[in-house]
């Protein structure tokens, strides 16, 4: 018997609506701040920012500044400690930690009833019937979805209160009915331990019949190899035959693909991007022949936008969405249902449509590669190494990137620590390839290459197999959210990945 027809009807009917709210962006952004400003008009903040006097975007724009964390930290830990009515109505009992990639300190996100159902599960709920629109024949709920998250912890001694990824959050609240449809167990699945958990994920759905599979790419495809490990097989095919989609986020799908495609040879396999953090679900892959996606308008979140030019000037102007220009770079800044105030996320975009409004993530905030004046942002990066592994038939795992300053004999470089899943047959050559990428896709970085004058060609260092795996256990940032920082401004990451690298024992 095949359930999805049956499963798929509400979701079919959520997708019509989602076709009517193409075009209604605009409208719809500006009766979420609307709500969002009635909802909070009480609250200690709103009392202190006069949300009760605003009427437009404009007097919000003005009386509400644009925050960072460390503004909002000392309200966020007053809300752990179980004070009411700080940021949002009522009392937070969840808050996502978060992965840490700018720096070594955590993160505590709040997440908020309303929040939880309005931005975050009606995010899951609309890629889902985006998928089921786009692929009619789909058999999705005729078996199981391997969906991984992390753990959580108890939070301070609070009573039902919870601190960890906010996949576990979602999995620890998830409706009975979605558990019909997923595995691992709860219990498995919000294990703090990885390994652990990657070896019982293997073992239980070994012989499940499992569609489609959701998570962070890196994370997923070690859960992938064990599998394979475990069944003495080559590809997944051979174990789920009937695996058809792997919903993604969390990091960037370009370094994975061709290990995913490698592995998963499956002709009606599928690949959906979305944009799901701590701080919200922003945005869907709409369509699967454009990589852009889709801005999520009508959920808890008020989206601004500061030009990446601006940021760090004295006074940066925000942008609403109806403000937005295609081909720039923004610097994202949200309103949510979880008690966030014109929050700089610290993720940069570029829209590349505007009816509807389609973007693409370019990168961080504060990772990036401006030493030199060369501007080199995450987008970049991975333009440049998919166009070098085509090139040499090479696959990357993982990477980082940092400049030296100034070695022994003067010269300033960009340096590139690389684990391949497959090495190019010639390193020189790919880092050649790299450099000249770089070079077409970026005029700043082109312009300081000039001659080697100011910057030298790229230095590739081959990483050992295991070695991001091993560093990040070493920092206990192994699963979950936790992702290999990219790109650096400083060799705060790339140092010690290169002594764990010459060290031995790894």
């Amino acid at each position: 018997m095949h359930l999805t027809p049956v499963a798929s009807i509400p979701f079919r009917l959520r997708s019509q609506k989602l076709e009517q709210q193409t075009l209604q962006g605009d409208a719809l952004q500006r009766a979420v701040l609307e709500r969002l400003l009635h909802t909070a008009g009480d609250t200690a903040y709103g009392r202190a920012h006069g949300f009760a006097g605003i009427r437009d975007y404009e007097s919000f724009a003005r009386q509400v500044p644009v925050n960072s964390y460390e503004d909002l930290k000392d309200d966020i830990e007053r809300m752990r400690h179980g004070e009411r009515n700080l940021l949002w109505p009522g009392q937070i009992r969840w808050f996502a930690k978060s992965s840490g990639t700018t720096n070594d300190k955590s993160k505590f996100i709040p997440v908020s009833p309303a929040g939880l159902h309005d931005t975050h599960y009606q995010g899951g709920y609309d890629t889902v019937a985006f998928y089921l629109k786009n692929q009619p024949d789909s058999r999705l709920f005729d078996g199981k979805g391997l969906i991984l998250g992390g753990s959580h912890a108890p939070n301070y001694n609070e009573k039902n209160s919870l601190v960890g990824d906010l996949s576990a959050i979602l999995i620890e609240n998830i409706s009975p009915f979605v558990n019909f449809f997923r595995v691992p167990d709860k219990e498995t699945a919000l294990l703090s331990d990885f390994e652990t958990k990657r070896e019982r994920i293997a073992r239980a759905t070994l012989h499940q019949n499992i569609t489609n599979i959701s998570g962070v790419p890196s994370w997923m495809l070690s859960v992938l190899h064990r599998v394979l490990e475990l069944a003495g097989k080559d590809k997944i095919d051979e174990v789920w035959p009937n695996l058809e989609v792997f919903m993604h986020g969390g990091v960037a799908f370009t370094p994975y693909r061709r290990q995913y495609e490698h592995i998963i040879t499956l002709p009606n396999m599928h690949y959906m991007e979305t944009y799901n953090a701590s701080e919200g679900f922003f945005g869907i892959q709409d369509d699967p022949g454009d990589p852009a996606l889709r801005l999520m308008t009508g959920y808890g979140v008020f989206y601004e936008f500061i030009p990446l030019e601006e940021l760090g000037s004295e006074h940066p102007q925000a942008v609403p969405v109806w403000g937005v220009e295609t081909g720039r770079n923004y610097a994202m800044v949200i309103s949510t249902s979880c008690g966030l105030w014109r929050y700089l996320i610290g993720d940069t975009v570029r829209f590349t449509s505007l009816e509807p409004y389609k973007f693409v993530i370019t990168g961080r905030t504060k990772h990036f590669i401006n030493a030199f004046g060369e501007e080199l942002i995450i987008d970049n990066a991975e333009q440049g190494l998919a166009w070098a592994c085509k090139e040499t038939d090479a696959m990357v795992l993982e990477y980082t990137a940092a400049p030296v300053f100034m070695d022994d004999e003067a010269r300033c470089r960009h340096q590139w620590l690389i684990e391949f899943s497959r090495p190019p047959a010639d390193p020189v050559r790919f880092a050649a390839l790299l450099d000249h990428k770089l070079q077409e896709i970026n005029s700043d970085y082109e312009a300081k290459r000039f001659k080697d004058i100011t910057l030298q060609q790229l230095e590739l260092v081959m990483a050992r197999p295991g070695l991001f795996h091993a560093w990040m256990k070493q920092r206990g940032k192994l699963g979950g959210q936790h992702k290999v920082p990219r790109l650096s401004n400083s060799r705060d990451y790339i140092d010690p990945l290169l002594q764990l690298n010459s060290a031995t024992g790894i």
